[in-house]
């Protein structure tokens, strides 16, 4: 068995290198996204025999590292970006986010005894990243301190029901719209878009796969901030040093700070690190900072990694039919309200499919279902309401969490 930290550093990176790779190369690795395959593959090695269930690495990630790559990734979201979405893509995303915050709380209180004592901390960790995205999923989930084995699992079941749900919301348009005609939405058919129009989505938002860089002049065309035109996986730019080093600076006074300030005040210091990173981000100096997203996503990556191999498979099978069902009762909930509501309240099929899928799958699945079905001007709508829900997400999920905990133990 691999003991030394360095050396389970380097396999873990290892491991994400492999799975990275075998994500952009292999289709059926594809389906499963990188970081699904990276947790699969650390918990294989893990099992087997040849890393440890527990490590200086392992720890160091699930703290300093994962509140870093919260930095890293957030620093991305222009809010000003927030108000070119419209009223009504901004009205059926909020109705999409109280339709998550209910169906986590709804799915805590029906399933509380299959899931057992981490009932609560599931509930907070689906409504920040159907809310938001994968880094609202990470920094909840250290918040909580929820277990690797519960962990796992939940991102295995986020997998499957974000892949159906981005199947439904593919559907749902068009069967809402049959024998009527929806206002206000024209775009060109299905396929008229350029095919660099389309990101390369993978099937759950934990993975942030979608290669921006591929549409980034179009992006670039519009006027939008250049945090959109950032991909998670390359830069448009080349990072120079100063930008690294100012990257560095931050992401590491940012986490000092949260620290220094948590202790201070009764406030979690997820929320804190949250609002600061946000503030920074807005400064003009900060946004044209390249390389953010990409090393957040990379040790996003290695923490994930990380909990994969602390994670015992016989343990995740026993827990999983629970968190799959957990994980479907919440989205279910969802897409009842965002399009029962929505519909009630006169917005489209298609905006209400555009900001679901923001909702559920972040901008990047919002990105790939606007450009898939030919709704042009829903796409940088899409974009920014799924930036928003990167901002709201970890407030929303530590308060739900927080609150359902007094309801079903923990």
């Amino acid at each position: 068995m691999i003991n030394d930290p360095f050396a389970v550093l380097v396999v873990l990176a290892a491991v994400v290198y492999i799975s990275i790779e075998l994500a952009r190369n292999i289709k059926v690795f594809r389906a499963l996204g990188s970081v699904l395959v990276a947790i699969l593959l650390a918990m294989a090695l893990s099992n087997a025999g040849l890393l440890p269930d527990k490590s200086p690495i392992y720890e160091f990630l699930a703290s300093t590292g994962v509140s870093v790559a919260i930095v890293l990734i957030l620093l991305t979201v222009d809010l000003r970006s927030v108000f070119s979405a419209g009223p009504q893509m901004l009205a059926a995303f909020f109705i999409g986010a109280i339709g998550t915050a209910l169906g986590a709380s709804s799915a805590a209180l029906l399933l509380s005894d299959s899931v057992g004592p981490e009932t609560y901390k599931l509930a907070g960790q689906y409504t920040g990243t159907y809310m938001g995205g994968g880094v609202n999923f990470a920094a909840l989930g250290e918040y909580f301190e929820t277990s690797s084995d519960m962990f796992s699992a939940a991102v295995a079941a986020d997998v499957a029901i974000t892949a159906i749900w981005l199947i439904a919301c593919l559907s749902i348009p068009l069967l809402l719209s049959r024998g009527r005609h929806d206002f206000g939405v024209e775009g060109p058919k299905p396929g008229e878009l350029t095919s660099n129009t389309t990101a390369k989505l993978s099937n759950s938002n934990l993975m942030l796969e979608a290669d921006l860089e591929e549409i980034g002049e179009e992006v670039g065309a519009t006027g939008i901030s250049s945090d959109l035109k950032e991909s998670l996986h390359s830069t448009i730019n080349a990072v120079s040093l100063v930008e690294a080093a100012t990257l560095v600076m931050l992401a590491v006074g940012l986490v000092w700070l949260a620290d220094v300030l948590a202790a201070a005040w009764v406030v979690p210091e997820v929320l804190i690190l949250t609002t600061l990173v946000l503030l920074a981000a807005q400064v003009p100096a900060v946004k044209e900072l390249s390389g953010s997203a990409m090393w957040g996503n990379y040790l996003l990556h290695l923490f994930l990694a990380a909990n994969g191999a602390q994670s015992v498979i016989a343990n995740i099978f026993v827990i999983g039919p629970a968190v799959f069902y957990f994980a479907l009762a919440t989205v279910a909930v969802h897409g009842i309200i965002i399009f029962g509501i929505g519909r009630l309240a006169g917005i489209d099929a298609r905006t209400l499919a555009v900001a679901s899928q923001a909702n559920i799958g972040g901008p990047a699945s919002a990105m790939a279902l606007a450009g898939a079905r030919g709704y042009s001007n829903l796409l940088l709508p899409g974009i920014a309401v799924g930036l928003l829900g990167y901002a709201m997400g970890n407030y929303m999920g530590a308060v739900v969490g927080t609150v359902l905990r007094s309801y079903v133990g923990g």
